[in-house]
């Protein structure tokens, strides 16, 4: 049986310290749920999330901790088919709440009123999950990205310093796909080793965004065979900042990232629980080059904790 792929948010935000969720009306089907919509070719769950939320509901979004997948059959070219929608937390940052694709209404509900709105059942869990992150002080998060640099020219075909090997053909698509990417988690502070091969897995989104795109020499190979507590210092400033940010580095430095990472997360509030598991895979097999480790953090400084994690690839697609 075929699989479509979609990806949808629970865009929310707190009105007279409220929880309330925004739910879409398809006037097709009569029916209320989540903004949600198909991937289209070669995006990315995330990209699509975040899109096809603005799409639906005019409103801009900043993807928070991953919400349950549903799975339900449907009927696609004439056929059965399992669809598989991921959702997201989303808090609302923009937007002017336009409605363009198949909805007719956005109704923004306190969060069990809003449970009671929708249409089908399998749109409970993610209601549910919502609630229960609201309750553990767990909603409003904050994403700490972490990069390993996107594909680079052969070591073997550089004649020149390694520092300065830059990004291959593919590296540079992979670059292009992490725009997007990054935009939907609102990535705002970038941190990279100065290796050519990592500023320039990040210039795209700085660009893109007018992001100042700072280099740290303890994000580098040789910096950090040199010094390795520089690259930790430049994760704790992060977390210490508490600003939505994307850190890029090298292979044989991230492993000490993670494991710091790690350390963080927070075992008592369910989601962590992946998060711990996500962590370990990284740990164990590593990032690909241009993938990202995404870890969604509560708190700042000492205090700061991951209650969930998730791994995304260029390549990562529907």
């Amino acid at each position: 049986m075929a699989t479509v792929l979609a990806a949808g948010t629970l865009p929310w935000r707190r009105r007279r310290g409220q929880l309330e969720l925004a739910l879409v009306h398809r006037p097709r089907y009569d029916d209320w749920s989540w903004a949600k919509g198909k991937l289209d070719p070669g995006e990315t769950f995330p990209v699509a999330a975040a899109r096809e939320t603005l799409e639906e509901t005019g409103l801009r979004v900043r993807l928070g901790h991953p919400l349950p997948t549903t799975t339900y059959t449907v009927v696609s070219g004439g056929a059965p088919a399992v669809k598989e929608v991921r959702y997201w937390a989303a808090e609302v940052t923009g937007g002017d709440g336009g409605l363009v694709h198949e909805v007719d209404e956005v109704a923004w509900l306190e969060a069990t009123r809003a449970r009671d709105r929708l249409t089908y059942g399998r749109d409970h869990a993610q209601v549910e999950a919502i609630i229960a992150a609201d309750a553990a002080g767990n909603l409003s998060t904050w994403p700490l990205a972490l990069l390993r640099h996107a594909k680079a020219r052969p070591r073997s075909s550089w004649d020149d310093s390694d520092w300065l090997r830059p990004l291959d053909d593919h590296g540079r698509e992979q670059a292009a796909d992490l725009v997007p990417l990054l935009a939907g988690f609102g990535i705002e502070r970038l941190v990279s080793s100065p290796s050519t091969r990592a500023s320039e897995t990040l210039a795209p989104y700085a660009t893109a965004t007018g992001s100042r795109l700072r280099l740290k020499p303890g994000l580098s190979e040789e910096g950090h065979a040199q010094d390795p507590s520089r690259a930790a210092h430049h994760l704790d400033r992060l977390l210490e900042r508490g600003v939505p940010a994307a850190l890029c580095s090298h292979g044989p430095v991230l492993p000490d990232l993670v494991d710091l990472l790690r350390e963080r997360v927070d075992p008592t509030f369910a989601p962590g629980l992946v998060a711990r598991s996500v962590i370990d895979d990284v740990l164990a097999r590593g990032l690909a080059k241009g993938e990202a480790l995404v870890a969604h953090v509560v708190g700042t400084g000492p205090q700061a904790r991951i209650i969930a994690a998730e791994r995304h690839h260029p390549l990562d697609r529907g």
